[in-house]
């Protein structure tokens, strides 16, 4: 398996302390592999988020997950963000799909240490629909920083009580991978529990007979 990280790149990122700590990558992801990855992205055709079980992707793609599953990946953000995730429980979900009512400002809940988002879109011409670092829970113009979800593109940021983030409403497609470093193996099957759940039941609206 070759890790198709840009790892050169995510080690040089510097960190952001305004207003919590976050970084920023434009490319994460090889010049060379990215477009393949972005190809065998699974075909996500609802809002809300998958775990990789519940969808069907191919070979790049799971190159690139299988590179996120490494000590050199777990080092980079133990040395970032000064937290120890190395043991930590990961889980990995998808999102493909973004509706008029996703976005809205939130922080990550407390059963989460690290967030990682990698953006698997083609391009993005469209003006909302871009990812803000908020200052405050009510004012989505009030932002130290905005993250075009482009080819590759990566925010990480460590959970925090005021880690305010979202995006002005945008419908249509949005694919993204989402990496969590959750505090309990328990808060793990918790999360993957809900996913899971939610993916069943928005197939069975669907029909039994599409696929993801």
């Amino acid at each position: 398996m070759n890790n198709i990280l840009n790892l050169d790149a995510l080690k040089s990122a510097p960190l952001n302390t305004d207003p919590y700590p976050y970084f920023t990558v434009p490319h994460s992801i090889q010049e060379q592999a990215v477009g393949a990855v972005i190809k065998d992205f699974p075909r996500i055709q609802d809002g809300g988020s998958y775990n990789l079980e519940d969808v069907k992707y191919g070979p790049e793609f799971d190159n690139l997950l299988k590179s996120l599953d490494t000590p050199e990946f777990r080092k980079i953000l133990c040395e970032k963000f000064d937290v120890d995730v190395m043991d930590l429980p990961m889980m990995i979900t998808l999102r493909g799909y973004s509706r008029k009512k996703d976005g809205r400002i939130h922080t990550d809940s407390k059963t989460k240490v690290l967030t990682i988002l990698i953006y698997l879109n083609e391009e993005w011409p469209a003006e909302t629909g871009r990812l803000r670092v908020l200052r405050s829970p009510d004012d989505m113009e009030d932002y130290a920083d905005e993250i075009v979800p482009g080819p590759g593109s990566m925010m990480a940021f460590k959970v925090t009580d005021n880690g305010w983030h979202g995006y002005p409403s945008f419908e249509g497609q949005r694919q993204s991978i989402q990496v969590n470093f959750l505090t309990s193996e328990a808060a793990n099957n918790k999360h993957r529990f809900f996913h899971g759940l939610s993916a069943k039941l928005k197939k069975l609206r669907r029909g039994s007979g599409d696929e993801y």
